[in-house]
């Protein structure tokens, strides 16, 4: 990241700290959430019901990781009410400097793009949003997304997950990727979107992604097959590699990050997918080895992943995308599980600015399915 991006932002967040602007008007972004007011929220809220005003906001306990989370609860006036207006939203913000400078590579342009551009095109189980917005030079930002609440499931590594779920996973991911496979939109009005490769070369210049994960693969060593960590030198060369095919490949959008914590379960027991903030232009093989990797046990991988691939080619051909051999598609899924391990290892020792992502326990759960992935797929010699 450039030092002066940098400063610009520590600038303007010493000016919000200063000032402390509230949000009031339509096109104010809250720097922090405490200054979100009625006023502004009824922008939000009550733009088609001239009528119906908010009167109150509430806010939930405070919930950070990469971005600062919080649900808050709103209070309409007689109008308001008599509509039925949703008495709660979901955001995720970055009120800290921290998650400003973290955030600030792409992941905030990532995620306004898709809810503003994406989301609306797709049939897909995934949640929808009031506002999604940034400001490019301080990088506040907020994202507000209908409150989900109580009506659908966050998994987790506890979830049980059975074949159709798994299915049901494929089949998600066929429609956002066929939908968008190699799209006029890419060029166009998603142009602006990151590359996978390109996100990943951004990574290592402005956070040493390289040595995050060299770190966190030495730190789980102990749920690490012996073989694979045997040629632990052979790992980040050849992570570069699969990479790399991300600019070699057919591109269509990816989520970028769909290990199973990102997943739901509604009240029909389909599955929906959350957390668009790494959205990218990929290969898609990306995302199913990815999802298929930390969704599963080893076993049920084993027992499954080659009926779940198929499955998956069958859906992409249905929703847009062109026909892959299986052999093909295997190979790629084979390499992708580098990039999926990356992502987990960076997560296990974070350097610098980073915050702590993910609980230890995930963490080291999610790399033990994926390295054993790895091992099971000889997915180092897939890259030879």
């Amino acid at each position: 990241m450039t030092t002066d991006r940098i400063e610009r932002i520590k600038t303007a967040f010493a000016r919000d700290q200063r000032d402390d602007p509230p949000a009031v008007h339509p096109g104010d972004i809250p720097w922090r959430y405490e200054a979100i007011t009625p006023e502004w929220m009824t922008h939000i809220l009550c733009r088609d019901h001239p009528e119906a005003k908010v009167v109150a906001v509430r806010l939930d306990v405070p919930d950070s990781g990469t971005s600062n989370r919080r649900r808050i609860f709103v209070d309409y006036n007689a109008a308001g009410q008599a509509l039925g207006l949703p008495r709660s939203v979901f955001c995720k913000a970055t009120v800290d400097l921290v998650n400003r400078i973290l955030l600030s590579t792409s992941a905030l342009l990532s995620e306004t793009s898709f809810y503003n551009l994406i989301r609306p095109q797709l049939t897909i189980e995934a949640p929808e949003a009031w506002l999604a917005t940034y400001d490019p030079d301080s990088f506040a930002s907020i994202v507000m997304l209908k409150d989900l609440g109580d009506s659908v499931t966050f998994c987790s590594h506890h979830t049980a997950m059975t074949l159709d779920r798994a299915k049901g996973q494929m089949e998600l991911l066929a429609k956002l990727h066929g939908h968008f496979y190699q799209s006029p939109q890419l060029d166009t009005t998603l142009a602006h979107m990151f590359r996978y490769d390109h996100r990943f070369a951004a990574l290592d210049r402005d956070h040493d992604f390289k040595s995050m994960c060299e770190a966190g693969l030495r730190a789980a060593a102990d749920v690490i097959p012996p073989r694979l960590m045997a040629r632990e030198a052979e790992v980040w060369p050849a992570t570069l590699r699969a990479s790399a095919r991300h600019g070699e490949l057919p591109l269509t959008v990816t989520h970028g990050d769909v290990h199973l914590k990102n997943w739901y379960i509604n009240a029909d027991d389909h599955m929906g997918l959350s957390d668009w903030q790494v959205t990218s232009k990929g290969h898609w093989s990306r995302d199913v080895a990815y999802t298929v990797a930390t969704a599963l046990t080893v076993d049920q991988r084993r027992l499954w992943e080659k009926e779940l691939l198929r499955h998956y080619l069958d859906a992409f051909v249905a929703t847009g995308g062109e026909a892959v051999s299986f052999d093909e598609a295997w190979l790629n899924y084979r390499q992708q599980m580098l990039t999926t391990l990356a992502w987990w290892t960076m997560t296990l020792t974070p350097l610098g600015d980073v915050p702590d992502m993910q609980p230890r326990d995930i963490t080291l759960e999610f790399i033990r399915r994926i390295a054993a992935a790895m091992d099971d797929l000889d997915t180092l010699d897939s890259l030879s």
